[in-house]
């Protein structure tokens, strides 16, 4: 569960990292991105604070909805245990579906901003692509193996929805138990 708040947090301070020139100088971004420099429109300017506002709040939103802060009533609520990704668990009832949501995100983003840094060169945008795409990995590997509706072992790395039809696997560990049981 480590990993899944560090993701969490970080997915939040990537998104108000980004939010931060957004909203406080919408003309430093039109620098970075415009060949010419100049001053931003009144339009430029309410997009690009409306965005910058609009990624703190789903930021806030990953956070809040993924129980890394607790939204109990009482003390006693929040000193029993950690979150966990059960569908069950009524600290974080939306842990999964807000990883799986935000996960897409970082690899849309991640995409978006390498297929842009090949069409022009940016440096802006492959830092964009370094920063979502780590993202996108961590929230995958959280995906996989830290929700209990993961389908991938931590022991051995297969996927648990196998079976053995047609090929029945002599060498499994359940195989090798059948047997056991068996022979008593």
């Amino acid at each position: 569960m480590d990993v899944f708040y560090t993701y969490s947090y970080g997915s939040a301070a990537w998104l108000a990292l980004q939010a931060a020139p957004l909203i406080i100088s919408p003309t430093i971004i039109i620098t970075l991105l415009s060949p010419d420099v100049r001053e931003a429109t009144p339009l430029e300017q309410y997009f690009s604070r409306s965005l910058g506002l609009t990624l703190l709040a789903l930021g806030t939103m990953i956070v809040l909805l993924t129980g890394s802060v607790p939204l109990t009533s009482s003390i006693a609520d929040t000193t029993n245990a950690a979150v966990t990704t059960e569908a069950s668990d009524p600290k974080a009832p939306y842990a999964v579906p807000t990883l799986t949501i935000s996960f897409a995100y970082h690899s849309a983003m991640a995409f978006y901003c390498y297929a842009r840094y090949t069409g022009t060169g940016q440096t802006s945008f492959v830092l964009g692509a370094i920063g979502s795409g780590s993202l996108a990995a961590v929230g995958l590997w959280c995906i996989l193996f830290a929700s209990t509706s993961g389908r991938i072992s931590r022991k051995t790395g297969a996927d648990k929805r196998t079976s053995g039809f047609p090929f029945a696997s002599k060498e499994s560990a359940s195989a090798k138990k059948r047997q056991m049981g068996k022979a008593i």
